[in-house]
């Protein structure tokens, strides 16, 4: 990640530009959902990351055991450090006891960065999926592994959820040989949501009390860490560290300390292109956010965005699939509204996301959906029904706007052969890829947006909705087969998520070829009935004569051309 200088505000534009994590995520307490879930969402975004599903099996380990650690932004091996005797499957970010971790990358202070630390981002992830039954242990586990080996990343945002809460954690490292970190985590109220998108968000939170509050100095005691009223956890160093770095004042009080303000100072660039993805969706499900769209555009950092908020309605699984397809639609941002959307009114914009003219610093704005997604992710964690068949996994890979949500069981025991890492590489195409399969269809759609969304959007209400109905009907099935034979249960559940994800395949595959078809060359070919001419009647072959539109482009992109070349292309 490149550090950040923070007098410059459009640093972080250079920082998103050249980071391999620019992400988004969103929260849905059980409160605030239609039906009593823990909703999460998350998009892996990265132009060199490859989506696919990331798939451990549960596993006992020998006494002696040791993992490998290894960066997974850079490939580098950091470290081993002792396995745990048991790991838990891991099904993408959720495991089989339903909890999930998701991250988006903001950086911070490049002093808080030691390189001499074992524990990565992703590492920090894996391995706390791979050893937690719940959220708080969840937590707990974080701050074993970044206390005992260091924390070898930069400043993080992470939604930690189970089935029946979720909290937001941040987190940066300290000083260069300096072993952990320091952080804060935050439970949403129950009836509320929350968001986060490459910017620390937590800014004051409640001291120490051993009842709502407490230090690392009880992380280990139960009695504090289970208590039902806790919703705040911090590293106790998380104020004495920045005192002794100079962040803050010596004098400063714990109710005046804020961490988002100390380890991640908010600037245009947080504001514009980081925050501005909180608040459009936030957009989509409250009435009165515009009265922060000044702070989304930057020009009032004093107006933050609340950490979260209480929806207008009680949201659902599709409802925050829409939240993750966005574009700064209904907004000033809206991406199709400018030139730079073309004739056919583009969502997308080619990097770099900043760009310079005759001096002038200027930028493309950054959306939810966007061309770099690896992967992303709808869950689901629900108390009501067991933990195979609780937990779903909604898997989408490339662009957010363009895929296709395919639910995946927490009873999954394998990855399905078209999402399987190793199917393919960021640099080696597989015809049986998801990833390279939903990227093929992106980018033809990308030319011409206006045109081929409207199918797009058509086929993705036919598959979402139709898996939506199944989902509902196998919960209760699968939940009754449980009963009686969980091992059955969970093979019915394992087998349903792979077929659909062989279905979700084969129809992509279809919908794209006929995409080509209907819209290639500029046209918009539409079936007229058979009908005959020369070729048909030499070589006696039956096929169809299609109807051809030729739409042409825009009446303001005509203009364009007349306002920019004169007289060149007037008929004489």
């Amino acid at each position: 990640m490149r550090n950040r200088i923070f007098l410059l505000s459009f640093v972080l534009v250079l920082f998103i530009q050249h980071s391999n994590y620019a992400c988004t995520n969103f929260m849905v307490t059980k409160g605030a959902s239609i039906d009593g879930s823990v909703i999460t969402s998350y998009a892996c975004d990265s132009h060199d990351i490859y989506g696919a599903l990331y798939f451990w099996a549960a596993k006992d380990h020998a006494l002696d055991t040791q993992v490998e650690i290894i960066d997974w932004m850079t490939g580098k091996k950091l470290g081993v450090i002792p396995q745990a005797s048991h790991t838990y499957r891991v099904i993408g970010n959720m495991n089989e006891h339903q909890v999930v971790i998701t991250e988006s990358t903001w950086g911070g202070r490049s002093e808080c960065v030691d390189s001499t630390a074992i524990i990565d981002i992703g590492s920090l992830i894996w391995l706390s999926l791979q050893r937690s039954s719940n959220a708080r242990e969840a937590i707990r586990t974080f701050h074993f592994l970044v206390s005992n080996y260091g924390y070898a990343s930069t400043g993080e945002s992470f939604t930690i959820a189970d089935k029946n809460e979720v909290w937001i954690l941040e987190l940066i490292g300290k000083d260069h040989g300096k072993k952990g970190a320091v952080w804060v985590a935050q439970k949403i109220p129950d009836g509320f949501i929350s968001g986060h998108a490459n910017h620390a968000r937590i800014t004051h939170f409640p001291k120490e009390n051993k009842k709502n509050s407490i230090s690392t100095n009880y992380i280990n005691d139960d009695k504090y860490l289970y208590r039902p009223e806790l919703d705040c956890i911090y590293d106790k160093d998380v104020i004495s560290f920045a005192k002794g770095m100079g962040f803050v004042g010596e004098s400063i009080k714990h109710e005046e300390f804020s961490f988002a303000d100390t380890y991640d100072p908010v600037n245009f660039g947080a504001a514009r292109f980081c925050e501005a993805r909180v608040y459009a969706g936030f957009n989509k499900v409250a009435k009165g956010m515009d009265k922060y769209l000044d702070y989304a555009l930057g020009e009032n950092l004093e107006n933050r965005l609340p950490l979260y908020i209480k929806p207008d309605k009680k949201i659902g699984v599709r409802d925050v699939m829409s939240m993750m397809r966005d574009y700064y639609q209904d907004t000033p941002m809206d991406m199709t509204q400018d030139i730079g959307a073309g004739s056919f009114g583009s969502t997308v914009r080619w990097r770099p996301l900043y760009w310079e003219v005759n001096g002038q610093q200027c930028f493309h704005e950054r959306a939810i959906s966007t061309q770099q997604t690896a992967y992303s992710i709808v869950t689901q964690s629900r108390s009501h029904l067991p933990d195979p068949i609780g937990g779903i996994c909604w898997f989408g890979v490339d662009d957010t706007y363009l895929t296709v949500y395919t639910p995946l069981y927490a009873g999954l025991q394998e990855a399905p052969e078209n999402f399987r890492m190793g199917n393919g590489d960021i640099m080696n195409y597989s015809e049986t890829s998801a990833f390279w399969l939903f990227n093929r269809v992106s980018n033809f759609a990308y030319s011409i947006m206006g045109r081929v969304m409207p199918s797009v959007k058509a086929k993705q209400d036919e598959l979402e909705l139709s898996y939506l109905a199944e989902v509902n009907e196998l919960d209760e099935k699968a939940s009754e087969l449980y009963k009686t034979n969980k091992d059955k249960a969970i093979e019915f559940v394992n087998d349903f998520s792979l077929k659909k994800s062989i279905q979700t395949f084969g129809a992509w595959n279809h919908f794209g070829n006929q995409l080509l078809v209907t819209f290639s060359d500029g046209n918009i070919k539409k079936h007229q009935g058979d009908s005959s001419n020369y070729v048909r009647r030499l070589f006696d072959k039956e096929f169809s004569i299609p109807g051809i539109e030729q739409p042409g482009y825009s009446e303001e992109y005509y203009q364009q051309i007349l306002e920019t070349t004169g007289e060149k292309f007037k008929v004489k």
